[in-house]
C-alpha cells in the first residue's frame, strides 16, 4: 500500500494570507523593543514642543507628534466630484509658465 505524501490536501499548509512564525515572532520582538523606549519618546517630543530655543519647525513637528498619538491623526476630507458635480475628470489643460526667464536652450532655439 502507498502512503499518500505530497501534493495538494485540503486544509494543509499555512492558510492563506497568514504570515509565517519567523516573520510574527520578529514583529512581535521589534514591536516590544520600540514599545520599552514609548515614555521616553513622548517625554522627549514634550521636551521639544516646550523648549523656546528649539528651531519653531522642530517645535511644530513635536506638537503633531504628540497630538497624532494622543488623539488620532485628523481626518482628510476629499471633494471627488468635478467643479459642476458631474464627476467627470478634467481633460484638455495646458500649463502655462508666465514671467520665466529664458532658459540657455530657448535661446539657443532662437
Amino acid at each position: 500500500m502507498t502512503a499518500k505524501h505530497g501534493g495538494k490536501r485540503p486544509g494543509a499548509g499555512r492558510p492563506a494570507g497568514a504570515r509565517n512564525k519567523a516573520t510574527r515572532e520578529r514583529r512581535a520582538t521589534i514591536t516590544d523593543l520600540a514599545q520599552d523606549y514609548g515614555e521616553a519618546a513622548l517625554a522627549t517630543l514634550a521636551e521639544v514642543m516646550r523648549d523656546s530655543d528649539a528651531p519653531h519647525s522642530a517645535r511644530v513637528a513635536a506638537s503633531n507628534a504628540l497630538l497624532d498619538r494622543g488623539y488620532g491623526k485628523p481626518r482628510q476630507e476629499v471633494d471627488h466630484s468635478s467643479s459642476d458635480g458631474s464627476m467627470t475628470p478634467v481633460t484638455g489643460f495646458d500649463i502655462r509658465i508666465a514671467n520665466a526667464p529664458a532658459s540657455d536652450a530657448d535661446e539657443a532655439a532662437g
